[in-house]
């Protein structure tokens, strides 16, 4: 059995400095932690903030790549934890209706999921064996985050800003 999760976070772990996308189930019972890349941080950023850019992503691309194929994501299912590495699948249906799934990376698999509007879900055993937030801890993440991103823009330089182009 899979619970239905929505993404409702996206931090930096104090500890480790490593990003981290934080799912929660609709009824709110369950805060999943799991640990990413900077590269599917920004991805999974990027589709959360709903920024449009010049240029396609990767992630923007498999999402084109499939469209042009007839390709539909219908759900992806973090379905595995295995070592301290979390493992998922993404599902797809083909223009014949024939549904199908492939292995991925859960930061790939929510990158694509936000994307695509694509239902996320967590197998009940992947919960039971991970590291849990309770909603206190969470919420005392979310306000280091937050007080974080007013330091530093309250620090910023404005001569240092000019010399960052994108």
């Amino acid at each position: 059995m899979a619970v239905k999760m929505k993404v409702v976070g996206l931090m930096v772990d104090p500890t480790s400095n490593g990003p981290v996308v934080v799912l929660r189930d609709e009824k709110g019972d369950h805060l999943l932690p799991i640990w990413i890349g900077i590269l599917e941080a920004s991805s999974i950023a990027a589709a959360m903030e709903k920024l449009e850019l010049n240029r396609p992503m990767t992630h923007d691309l498999f999402v084109n790549v499939l469209a042009e194929l007839g390709v539909t994501v219908t759900k992806i299912v973090v379905n595995d934890l295995q070592d301290n590495t979390y493992y998922a699948r993404i599902h797809l249906t083909d223009t014949r209706k024939k549904a199908f799934d492939v292995d991925a990376r859960p930061s790939d698999s929510i990158a694509l999921a936000l994307r695509v509007g694509a239902d996320i879900y967590v197998e009940d055993s992947v919960l039971t064996n991970a590291i849990k937030l309770d909603k206190e801890m969470f919420e005392k993440m979310q306000k280091a985050q937050e007080d974080r991103w007013k330091e530093m823009l309250e620090n910023l330089d404005e001569d240092e800003l000019g010399k960052y182009r994108m």
